[in-house]
């Protein structure tokens, strides 16, 4: 009886090996559920402004939040493409697990240096009209992500700027050079044929030419509306200046701007938008999602926000119907 016993327990351990090597050898000599891989992530942003920054803080706190173990390989242009462009080359050439592009320039020079490495992006305001992706419901290559884009906000701030500070000439400054910001000019522009009202642009090349931009625009515009551009949302206080000392209302982009001066915003939170697109990397480490099968996403959230100390000064009576929330 012990004998028999004995050679159970053989035959037992023996078939446990088996089945241990067999399950080493199909996972690389890694348990799958226990794993405890650091993925290395290359960061790819254009230039450092705060809605930018809180994109990637958000990001970061998605792949947290998904159990995902990373390290940052952080890399900011200072608005220098030809930077962007070495920093995209650089991830590549460190074989990053994925690239994180937190701007349209930075998520077009990634799409350039490789088609295997998966990219996610967002702060990009056109993905289709940047080449990013075929189409925002099937994205077709190694590329997605989040936009900053709903598709109501720029119809919504048209309509306030008319209809509440009575202007009818919008001063735009913005760099020509940058896709997404081309692509929201032309938008306004289009929208405001049917609306008796006109844009009058200031073109910039780097941020030390937009307080200069600003004040051409004196005397020519009865409002400013400063979108989304890198360029110009980093030397935002120049306009700022600009647009309270001659009593211009500004509306602008995003809340981050309303929080450094701006009038108010239709806007949402980049530090959501870059969780969003920390949840979609997650899915594509984790090995349960392909760039190719994510969808593009919008901004899940657009609400009016004002700043009050602003309104103040351009002496505006904050009325109840406009339903704005205020930044702190």
């Amino acid at each position: 009886m012990k004998s028999n016993w004995k050679k159970m327990l053989a035959v037992m351990f023996s078939s446990a090996l088996f089945l241990a090597a067999c399950g080493t050898e199909e996972s690389g000599g890694k348990n799958p559920v226990a794993s405890s891989k650091t993925y290395k992530i290359g960061v790819s942003q254009i230039v450092e402004h705060p809605s930018l920054n809180a994109a990637y803080d958000g990001f970061k706190k998605a792949l947290e939040d998904e159990g995902i173990n990373a390290e940052y390989d952080e890399q900011i242009a200072q608005g220098d493409n030809s930077i962007n462009t070495t920093i995209a080359t650089n991830l590549v050439s460190a074989g990053v697990d994925l690239i994180f592009a937190n701007s349209t320039p930075s998520a077009q020079a990634a799409a350039s240096a490789t088609t295997d490495i998966p990219i996610v992006f967002t702060s990009v305001t056109d993905a289709v009209g940047a080449e990013l992706v075929d189409s925002m419901e099937e994205p077709g290559a190694n590329v997605t992500g989040t936009i900053d884009a709903h598709p109501d906000a720029i119809s919504k701030t048209m309509k306030f700027i008319k209809e509440e500070l009575g202007a009818k000439k919008v001063g735009m400054v913005f760099n020509a050079g940058e896709q997404n910001s081309r692509a929201q000019v032309d938008a306004v522009k289009e929208m405001l044929k049917d609306m008796d009202m006109t844009v009058v642009e200031a073109s910039v090349a780097t941020s030390a030419d937009v307080k200069s931009a600003a004040e051409s625009l004196i005397g020519k515009a009865d409002a400013f509306y400063i979108i989304t551009d890198n360029t110009v949302v980093s030397a935002l206080e120049s306009v700022i200046s600009v647009a309270n000392d001659n009593k211009i209302p500004m509306m602008v982009g995003e809340f981050d701007s309303v929080e450094r001066g701006g009038l108010a915003a239709y806007g949402f939170e980049y530090y959501d938008i870059g969780y969003e697109a920390g949840q979609m990397a997650a899915k594509i480490l984790k090995g349960e999602s392909k760039p190719a099968d994510l969808p593009v996403q919008i901004p899940q959230k657009l609400k009016l926000i004002m700043n009050k100390d602003t309104a103040t000064l351009l002496e505006l009576d904050i009325k109840d119907d406009w339903k704005a929330e205020f930044s702190e």
